[in-house]
Formats: C-alpha cells, structure tokens, sequence
C-alpha cells in the first residue's frame, strides 16, 4: 500500500506593526505628510523618479486585502507613491531594496546569490527576518524608494480605494515578485 506524506502548514510568521513615520519608514522611501499651501519644495516632499516613463496616477479599487500575505513585490525602475482616500489605516508589508548592479554580478562570476528577473535586472531574494509591516494612517500616503519590496496595501474593511502614482507600465514590464510560500511562510499580523 503506497502511503503519501500529509502536505505540512505553512509557517505563520507574526509581525507586529510599526507606525509609518518619516522616521522608522526612511530605509524603504517617505512618509509625505501635509505642509502649507505655497511652501517651496524640500526634502520632505516626495522625491520621485518617474524618469523611465509615462507617469500613471490612478485611483485603484482593492477589495478583501486581508492583514496576511505571503509574497513581496518591488519595482526596478520606479519610485511609487500610495495613500488611502480618506486617510482610513492600511498596512504595508516592506522590505529594503536588495537591486544588484549587473556589472557586479559579471566580476562575481555566480558567487553572489543575486537573481535575474525576468525583466533583466538582478536582485537578491529578500530573507524571512528582513520583512517587516508598517501602519499608516491618517492624511499621508507613502513613497516607496525604487527597489523597495512591498505587500499591500493591506486593510481590515472589505474594500478601500487609494491613488497610485508610478509608470504607466509599471505593472507589465517592472513587476518583480518574491514568494516566501516555497519557503512554507505566510506573513500575518494584527493591530
């Protein structure tokens, strides 16, 4: 009689969530709170790189972004900016840019653990212990640093909308994804 292993649970990795500052988010891109009407441009401002394209802001309709996930996305090219329309809390999964240059890869001659996407920049796979989920909330959206890995938006209510701003082809031509599910891992968290 052939037997079969059971399929084993995934591991479920709890995250506690960070609140997005401008602060405890700079390794992964900006927090843009309001300023003033008329003040001039600075640092606190969203520094973007939209250089590589047609800029594309859009309000996109998400419905049931549950607070788990189990793969991470990044953009190569891009610098991208998210917020919630009415300011309601969401959650972002994040991790820090890990983009490898090519010429590095070519004088390592394979030693590195960088990856070729398929879009033909390399990157290392983010690990486990690099992931963390940040809470905003309030009148502020986030920018994300081009490279940033990022989840989300996540939320508790069934649906939200929020405005994105990046490529017009953001999503065909630059839209690298890591999944931790090879590895049997699923982010969850709560509030």
């Amino acid at each position: 009689m052939e037997t079969t292993n059971p399929k084993s649970e995934p591991t479920i990795m709890k995250l506690k969530p960070i609140e997005a500052t401008p602060e405890s988010f700079k390794e992964f891109g900006q927090v843009i709170e309001s300023s003033p009407d008329g003040e001039k441009f600075g640092p606190n401002d969203a520094q973007l790189d939209l250089s590589k394209g047609i800029p594309r802001f859009y309000i996109m309709n998400l419905q049931s972004r549950t607070l788990k996930f189990s793969t991470i996305t990044h953009h190569a090219s891009v610098t991208q900016c998210l917020g919630s329309i009415g300011g309601n809390v969401w959650y972002l999964g994040v991790a820090k840019p890990s983009l490898v240059d090519s010429e590095e890869v070519k004088k390592d001659k394979g030693k590195t653990a960088a990856v070729e996407s398929r879009f033909g920049h390399f990157y290392v796979p983010q690990a486990i212990d690099d992931v963390h989920v940040f809470r905003i909330s309030g009148p502020k959206f986030i920018k994300l640093n081009v490279g940033t890995w990022h989840a989300g938006p996540l939320f508790k209510a069934d649906a939200m909308d929020f405005y994105n701003l990046e490529l017009s082809d953001t999503n065909v031509v630059d839209h690298t994804t890591h999944s931790f599910k090879e590895n049997g891992v699923i982010f969850s968290f709560d509030d």
